[in-house]
């Protein structure tokens, strides 16, 4: 059984940014993150994108605002990073206190700050298959993984266990991209193991820890685990029951060490393309 690692998938994704700063000279691109409140999770992704953001070479700038603040608030701040050329992409930290119409990002948010695929058109732009679309970072990351072990993925047959806009729903146009054959199952689909059992790779991204195990694959098959829980015991763990997948699968993301080093190096790529494509917009209308 193989590990499939995310870290020789971030250092490439690192190198190709590190380069691009290289070449204009040491400009750094900037990220604005914008939160609202102080949820922990929201806390740990920040850190951890600031964290890779530096070894990148790129520039992350904090927006904090309290739980308490009012929607026009919101919006002022948000329209300010969206106007700011100094910023070349936006990470808004959802989902957003319940006085806030979240809605009013994705109605707002300039595609080309979009670097997580929030906009509709990005989601529009990768479901028509333009290369300049941002595809939803998660979604990426497992096309990128699956890219670096070089795991075949035209022909192959595809499940995945979840249809969300952030993973299932875009990582499907993104593997019909490849030209892999793509089944989507979810909480209501019938004969779910039946269908899992006949994948060749098998996607799972449901939010809950641990909830599949080895009865869900065949023999040889290949597991992506998109999912990160904190247990009982505080252990980190993800939607699969490693130990038993690991029995029968033949590759395996862990859970920590697999596919959330790779999302933050795609956000740090998606953000040098962003830099890139803004540039050469200003330079023509110039």
């Amino acid at each position: 059984m193989k590990e499939l690692r995310g870290k020789q998938v971030a250092e490439r994704l690192k190198n190709e940014c590190l380069d691009f700063v290289g070449k204009r000279n040491g400009e750094m691109p900037a990220l604005a993150i914008l939160r609202v409140g102080e949820r922990e999770a929201d806390l740990s992704y920040q850190r951890s994108v600031k964290k890779r953001f530096m070894d990148f070479g790129l520039e992350v700038k904090d927006y904090v605002l309290p739980e308490t603040v009012s929607d026009a608030e919101f919006r002022q701040t948000f329209d300010f990073l969206n106007e700011d050329p100094e910023i070349q992409g936006i990470l808004v930290m959802r989902p957003l206190p319940a006085q806030i119409d979240e809605s009013y990002v994705i109605r707002r948010l300039k595609p080309e700050k979009d670097l997580d695929g929030l906009t509709n058109e990005n989601l529009a732009g990768l479901f028509r298959g333009e290369e300049h679309a941002f595809a939803p970072c998660t979604a990426q990351a497992v096309v990128e993984l699956l890219k670096e072990y070089e795991i075949p993925l035209s022909g192959k047959h595809v499940v995945i266990l979840g249809r969300s806009l952030v993973v299932g729903k875009p990582l499907s146009q993104l593997l019909l991209g490849e030209n892999a054959t793509v089944t989507i199952c979810h909480s209501k689909s019938e004969n779910l193991k039946t269908i899992t059992r006949q994948a060749d790779i098998l996607v799972v991204a449901i939010g809950k820890a641990r909830e599949v195990g080895s009865g869900y694959i065949r023999e040889g098959a290949v597991v992506v685990d998109v999912g990160i829980h904190s247990d009982a015991k505080g252990r980190l763990c993800g939607d699969c029951d490693y130990d038993t997948m690991a029995t029968k699968a033949e590759a395996i993301t862990p859970v920590p060490g697999g596919l959330g080093i790779v999302t933050t190096a795609v956000l740090g790529k998606h953000l040098v393309l962003a830099a890139e494509r803004q540039r050469r917009t200003g330079a023509k209308e110039n």
